[in-house]
C-alpha cells in the first residue's frame, strides 16, 4: 500500500473513534519504549495521557503558541501503518512522511507550512580491540524531527542515537524547554553534533596509532595498507553524515522561518559553529590519512627495492663458482692446471678471493 493509502486508512480509523495506539512490544531499543509521549506546558513535563490521541486533545484544548504546551511523541523506526496514523493525526506531509519512514536519508531541513521538518544523521563509534582491513569504525543512524506549533514528532533509525538522556537534560532547564518544540530541535542539533565531536576524538586515536605503526621500526612489515584504507573509508562514512548537514544548520540559524523564533537562531548559530569545527577536522584527517598512505607505499616500494638489490648482489656473487664450475666442467684436456696437483686448490682460492672482492664491493656500495 502506498503512503498515500496509508494516510487514508488512517483517516477512517480517526472517523471510527480508535485511538493512535503505536506501541510495539516486541521492539524495544536500549531498553525504552517504541513510543513516548510527553506532555509539556511552561517547560514542565505534565501528567501522562492514556494515548496519543489524548495528549495531542489535551494540548490543543488550551491553544497553543508561547506560553501554551506541545506534544514530543517519540518513535523508533516505524512501519508505514503506524506513521500513517501519526501523520494524520498531526497533518504532516506525505513527502515528508515517506522521507521518515524510508531510512537513509541526506541531512536536510523543509517547510511544509507551519511544519518543520529536519533530517540529522548520527555517527557513534564503534569499539574494536584493534583495527583490522574489516573493523567498523563508526556507525551511523538518522533521527528525523518534525516541528509543528505544538508538536514534536521525533523518528530515530539505527541502534544508537536514544534521545532519552537528551529529554531528561532538557526537563532540567524549564526555562529553554517553555522556549516551545523549537528548543526541542535546537537541543536535538547540539546533541547530534556533539556526539559528532566524541566521535572524532575517538577516531583521531585510531589515526595516531595507525600512524606510529607506519614510522616503527617494523613499519612495512607490520602495517597492513587495507587497514589505513578501511579507515579511510570509515571516515567518508563519517564525513558524508557531517558535511551535508552544515547548509540546513546554516538555515535554521540565518534564515526567517515560521516555526523559528529570531532569538532561538542564535542557539542554532553556536551549534553551526560548532558543526564547522567538526568539518575542518575530518577534511585535515582525510589530508593526513592520505599522507600516511603515501608514506606507507613509499616505504613498501624503497623496502622491495632493497631487497631487489640483495637479490642481485648475492646472484652476481654466486655467479663467480658458477662460470668458473661451468668452464671446468667442459672437460677438454688443455685447460690450466688441469693435471698440476695444486690445481684444484687454487680453483678454489681463486673463487673465493674473487667472490670475497664482490661481496665487499656491494658491502660498500650499501647494496648488502
Amino acid at each position: 500500500m502506498s503512503m498515500v493509502g496509508n494516510l487514508r486508512k488512517a483517516a477512517r480509523l480517526a472517523r471510527r473513534g480508535r485511538p493512535v495506539d503505536l506501541s510495539h512490544p516486541a521492539r524495544s531499543p536500549l531498553g525504552s519504549a517504541v513510543v513516548n509521549c510527553v506532555i509539556y506546558r511552561d517547560g514542565i513535563r505534565q501528567e501522562a495521557a492514556p494515548s496519543v490521541e489524548e495528549s495531542v486533545a489535551r494540548v490543543r484544548k488550551h491553544g497553543h503558541g508561547k506560553g501554551h504546551g506541545f506534544v514530543w511523541l517519540g518513535l523508533h523506526e516505524p512501519t508505514k501503518t503506524e506513521f500513517a496514523r501519526v501523520a494524520e493525526l498531526f497533518g504532516l506531509h506525505p513527502l515528508a512522511v515517506e522521507d521518515a519512514v524510508q531510512a537513509h536519508q541526506r541531512p536536510k531541513v523543509e517547510q511544509y507550512g507551519d511544519v518543520l521538518f529536519a533530517v540529522f544523521k548520527t555517527v557513534s563509534y564503534v569499539e574494536h580491540a584493534e583495527l583490522t582491513a574489516t573493523s567498523e569504525v563508526v556507525s551511523t543512524g538518522e533521527i528525523m524531527v518534525f516541528v509543528g506549533p505544538d508538536f514534536v514528532v521525533t523518528v530515530r533509525h539505527g541502534r544508537h542515537g536514544s534521545l532519552g538522556p537528551l529529554r531528561e537534560g532538557l526537563e532540567t532547564d524549564p526555562r529553554q524547554l517553555a522556549r516551545g518544540p523549537v528548543a526541542v530541535l535546537h537541543a536535538i542539533a547540539d546533541h547530534v553534533v556533539d556526539d559528532y565531536l566524541t566521535v572524532m576524538d575517538s577516531v583521531q586515536c585510531d589515526i595516531d596509532q595507525v600512524e606510529t605503526a607506519v614510522f616503527s621500526p617494523e613499519g612495512v612489515r607490520g602495517v597492513d595498507a587495507g587497514r589505513i584504507y578501511q579507515l579511510k573509508r570509515e571516515l567518508l562514512e563519517f564525513k558524508r553524515a557531517v558535511v551535508p548537514l552544515g547548509r540546513p544548520l546554516q538555515l535554521l540559524a540565518t534564515e526567517p522561518m515560521r516555526t523559528v523564533a529570531p532569538e532561538i537562531q542564535a542557539y542554532f548559530r553556536d551549534v553551526a559553529d560548532h558543526l564547522a569545527r567538526v568539518t575542518e577536522q575530518l577534511t585535515s584527517f582525510d589530508a593526513l590519512l592520505d599522507s600516511i598512505l603515501q608514506a606507507h607505499l613509499a616505504q613498501v616500494s624503497v623496502t622491495q627495492n632493497e631487497d631487489m638489490r640483495k637479490i642481485t648482489a648475492w646472484a652476481a656473487i654466486v655467479a663467480v663458482p658458477t662460470m668458473v664450475c661451468g668452464v671446468y666442467g667442459m672437460n677438454f684436456d688443455n685447460m690450466p692446471e688441469l693435471h698440476w696437483r695444486f690445481g684444484y686448490p687454487l680453483a678454489l682460492a681463486v673463487i673465493a678471493a674473487a667472490c670475497f672482492a664482490i661481496y665487499r664491493g656491494f658491502k660498500r656500495n650499501g647494496w648488502l
